[in-house]
């Protein structure tokens, strides 16, 4: 059997997880139109009956204004190590100066790199070819790639490509497994990516959500209370809407995946607290999983 970690690489809002719910055909990695989404490193397994691939999905590489976006940078560089291969996630934003950071750091590394260029959809033949030959000229990457993640389309190529690059090696994790992440961990993520959905633009980022309570109750109803974390009493006044409305619409939003995940009834059950300035605060960091060792 052929096994290996393999890390999921590039700018914030590429596609690296829309890239990997696809490549495990389950959501595991919550996904929004807004830069950042991921905020630590997630563990995705896909096994076959002749490979076992450990994917990383890491948050994205950027230009870090906080702590939270320093651990966020941290992460997704520390993921080069240890691993088998990498897959840098670009798109049409060829210029960015945040690829050209990325693919320096690339150059350094003893593994084999695939480039996937993304959103193929939203770009014609011609367009898809010029990006081809803009990365070629920057790296000489050992495959690229063309995919549409959010389609499916390339996605089985990849795959192949990433398999065609593995060793013989041990299973890591049992064959019925798609993540590390508990199922707190997972609901958490949903709920964040609801208030990411949902909020404008000013609000997203200072948004952290902790799970408080977690059981099941004596009708088998799965009973989740979670806190929604934000930066500015202004922020929570969005969050919560008027009348509440907006806070319901988080709510019935991350029920219906949430019930979809754990194939349960849920009552779930939101509030809102302030914590000012929390991205800039190790302590706060630390409690809510955003701090290495």
């Amino acid at each position: 059997m052929k096994s290996g970690f393999v890390s999921i690489i590039g700018r914030p809002n590429a596609g690296k997880s829309t890239l990997l719910n696809a490549i495990l055909g389950e959501k595991i990695a919550a996904i929004s139109d807004k830069p950042q989404t991921t905020r630590n490193n997630i563990t995705g397994i896909l096994t076959e009956k002749d490979y076992q691939i450990v994917f990383i999905d890491t948050p994205g590489i950027h230009f870090p204004r906080n702590k939270l976006g320093e651990f966020m940078v941290k992460e997704a560089e520390q993921s080069y190590e240890s691993v088998e291969a990498v897959v840098l996630v670009v798109d049409e934003e060829a210029t960015e100066t945040e690829n050209d950071k990325i693919i320096e750091n690339l150059k350094n590394i003893d593994v084999p790199v695939i480039l996937a260029i993304n959103k193929i959809d939203l770009n014609e033949k011609e367009k898809v070819l010029e990006l081809i030959k803009f990365y070629s000229d920057k790296m000489d990457f050992d495959s690229i790639v063309p995919i549409s993640a959010k389609l499916g389309d390339g996605v089985d190529i990849l795959l192949e490509e990433i398999v065609s690059r593995l060793k013989e090696g041990p299973m890591y994790y049992p064959d019925d497994e798609i993540t590390d992440q508990t199922q707190r961990q997972l609901v958490a993520e949903i709920i964040r990516e609801k208030t990411l959905l949902c909020l404008s633009d000013e609000v997203p980022h200072g948004v952290a959500v902790e799970v408080m309570s977690y059981k099941t109750n004596e009708k088998g109803i799965l009973e989740i209370n979670a806190t929604i974390y934000c930066e500015k009493k202004s922020h929570k006044g969005i969050i919560v809407g008027s009348g509440g409305n907006m806070i319901k619409k988080i709510g019935r939003l991350s029920r219906i995946d949430i019930e979809k995940m754990t194939d349960t009834k849920v009552f779930l059950e939101l509030w809102v607290k302030i914590k000012e300035d929390w991205r800039n605060s190790d302590s706060i960091l630390k409690e809510f999983g955003y701090k290495s060792n």
